[in-house]
């Protein structure tokens, strides 16, 4: 009965450290496509020393549990101690890592307020100055989206002109209508948007076409997320019986 148990329990912990191999491989995936995305998000992710730790942080902890998950589940199927043991204490830190991470980007979830960047946007912006990193930045957002400003183009009012510029305009290029929407699509009316005319412009704000776009995805993660958690904790339990079961 006893081995029956130990059989079984080997297995199941197979099984979990092979979800683990899988999310390893997600994660890592995820981290690659945002670093290498020709979209813009490359750029948004360089220019935002958070985003770009946290992209470097998803790659790390992803290519982790891909590795972790391939030595559960060897340790498991070979009934190794060792591996184990050098499992369960590298998923517990694994674990209280993201723990306090999700912790973290709760207590700080105030910085992803509207009115946080729309303030950012009009202390920083310098409109067409494509050698302002933050500036470069929001262009790349604004073309990528077809969208203007965090509101609309009135959070422009407030942002002054460059020296030397040539048209007096509130509404940036980056907000007038494209072909296609990047850096190389043609303008529909360049001219006209520049002076006004609301029907060559992308008058939604930013904030709530990129809302939009990820809220699916973010439930997503989030239940990822806690799937994983699970997943893991279960994974240690196991990992500690079967350790604790092999003579």
């Amino acid at each position: 009965m006893e081995g029956d148990c130990l059989s079984c329990m080997k297995y199941l912990m197979f099984l979990f450290n092979f979800f683990i191999f899988l999310g390893g491989a997600c994660l890592l995936g995820v981290g690659i496509w945002v670093i290498v995305d020709p979209t813009g998000f490359r750029e948004i992710v360089a220019a935002n020393p958070l985003l770009f730790t946290g992209a470097y942080i998803m790659l790390a902890m992803g290519a982790m549990l891909f590795l972790l998950g391939f030595l559960g589940c060897c340790g498991a199927i070979r009934e190794n101690k060792c591996l184990l043991l050098f499992f369960f204490m590298f998923i517990l830190i694994i674990f209280l890592a993201e723990l306090s991470a999700a912790i973290l980007a709760f207590i700080f979830r105030e910085n992803l307020t509207r009115e946080f960047f729309t303030k950012e946007l009009k202390k920083h912006y310098l409109r067409n100055n494509d050698t302002d990193v933050f500036s470069s930045t929001w262009n790349s957002v604004m073309i990528t989206f077809a969208c203007c400003g965090v509101n609309g183009p009135e959070d422009f009012e407030a942002v002054p002109h460059l020296p030397h510029s040539s048209l007096e305009s509130v509404t940036p290029e980056a907000c007038c209508q494209r072909e296609l929407q990047s850096r190389e699509g043609l303008f529909v009316n360049k001219e006209a948007c520049l002076t006004g005319v609301e029907r060559f412009q992308n008058r939604q704000g930013c904030y709530t076409v990129i809302l939009n776009s990820f809220e699916t995805y973010v439930y997503l993660a989030g239940a990822l997320a806690i799937g994983v958690l699970a997943i893991e904790l279960f994974a240690m339990i196991f990992a500690m019986c079967l350790f604790r079961g092999i003579q």
